[in-house]
């Protein structure tokens, strides 16, 4: 099975558009998605997406605080 980091970045991949990044490239895990210009209607994908992949039920004021990915993946390992 995938790490959870392996399988955040998958996430972003598929549902978020970085300035400047293209899908596979690596990501800065301690740098605000929602500062990279990524547009809402993304993060709202990638959060549903997170919520899917890992079978939780983060609440989107929760969430909202945990979009550098490395918060978002200690989280999901603290809770899985």
């Amino acid at each position: 099975m995938s790490s959870t980091e392996e399988r955040i970045r998958a996430i972003v991949d598929q549902t978020v558009e970085i300035e400047g990044r293209e899908a596979g490239q690596p990501l800065d895990l301690t740098r605000n998605i929602a500062e990279m210009g990524v547009s809402s209607s993304d993060l709202v994908a990638f959060w549903k997406m997170v919520n899917q992949e890992f079978g939780t039920d983060i609440p989107a004021e929760e969430f909202a605080e945990l979009l550098m990915p490395k918060d978002l993946i200690d989280h999901l390992e603290s809770v899985g």
